[in-house]
């Protein structure tokens, strides 16, 4: 589990063209695979919405390849906080192809870049802020944590998280489009209050 602020240190430990990356598992709260595997054609900057439409998976014994999330509730479109909708905006500007299957977070020479080898790049970033016990689904799991904090539902997370969803909760609620905005909005109130909480103790 991060704190806020630890996710904010990720962030300025990572190499410039992840940022977003760390950004999107924690406070869209997708899976490595999921965030990996995004294109810029899944990024909507002017409804402010990414589609995880594909992920990376790992059959046993053989290489990564591309397909589908990790369940059919993965697939889906999410409303992304404002202050990840700024540093995307910044991302596709910087470190994407114009083609709408550029990939999201690649090389520098443009081809993707696999699981195994960002895993390499978080263990120097959990090791530059002092978490090296940190595993790179603490930061979907937290930002799964902030989400209930603001007081999402069972159902509301589920579809956040694109976990399957149990069956009793299925019965009696689902998570609407206007509520998953609302999440977003709530989770950039979050984020912003830390960031004045950080300045107000810094000028004491």
């Amino acid at each position: 589990m991060l704190s806020v602020a630890e996710v904010a240190d990720a962030v300025e430990a990572v190499p410039d063209r992840y940022h977003a990356a760390v950004l999107l598992a924690a406070w869209c709260q997708l899976r490595r695979g999921e965030v990996l595997a995004l294109q810029r054609r899944h990024v909507d900057l002017l409804h402010g919405t990414v589609s995880v439409e594909q992920s990376w998976v790992v059959p046993p014994g053989e290489k990564p390849v591309i397909g589908p999330p990790k369940t059919e509730s993965g697939r889906g479109t999410l409303n992304v906080p404002e202050h990840v909708v700024s540093a995307l905006e910044e991302h596709l500007e910087r470190f994407v192809g114009p083609e709408p299957t550029s990939w999201l977070f690649g090389t520098s020479t443009g081809t993707a870049i696999s699981p195994r080898n960002f895993q390499r790049v978080w263990d120097k970033v959990r090791d530059a802020i002092g978490r090296p016990d940190l595993h790179l689904h603490d930061l979907r799991h937290s930002g799964l944590t902030w989400s209930a904090a603001t007081g999402a539902s069972l159902a509301e997370l589920m579809h956040r998280g694109g976990h399957a969803s149990p069956r009793a909760a299925l019965r009696y609620q689902h998570a609407t489009e206007d509520r998953d905005k609302a999440l977003a909005d709530a989770l950039t109130r979050l984020a912003t209050a830390e960031v004045v909480s950080s300045v107000s103790r810094a000028s004491h």
